[in-house]
């Protein structure tokens, strides 16, 4: 797991963005228990309560379940759900970029060729 510890973003949120990325492209997968609290904390070498923040946040996002003892778990996931997440953060990455290329002053013909090449590059690494 990789922190920024200079970024805007709070530890807690960067923790509960990794851990939702893994499990919405299946790397974590339903049954899977995530690192214990104390361990992921000690690991990262910060506070018992941030790495618990981020895991409250998953729970409450019904991505994860906690298990009194054995700590938490990630549930099944509902594809419709799956798809519907990954086209809410597509669109809002769509809508940086397209801020982006405003105050770039691109044209939205090299917009979309930016974008064509991305994905060439991308399907060329594959």
């Amino acid at each position: 797991m990789i922190l920024l510890k200079n970024s805007g973003e709070p530890i807690y949120q960067q923790i509960a963005d990794q851990f939702r990325q893994d499990i919405l492209t299946g790397r974590l997968k339903e049954g899977d228990y995530l690192p214990s609290i104390r361990g992921l904390a000690s690991d990262l070498k910060i506070s018992v309560i941030t790495t618990m923040k981020a895991y409250e946040m998953l729970a409450s996002e019904g991505l994860v379940t906690a298990v009194q003892g054995k700590g938490y778990y990630v549930n099944a996931q509902d594809q419709d759900m799956l798809k519907e997440q990954h086209l809410r953060k597509m669109e809002a990455a769509l809508n940086e970029a397209i801020d982006a290329a405003e105050i770039a002053g691109l044209s939205e013909n090299e917009l979309k060729e930016i974008l064509d090449s991305l994905i060439r590059l991308k399907r060329e690494k594959i």
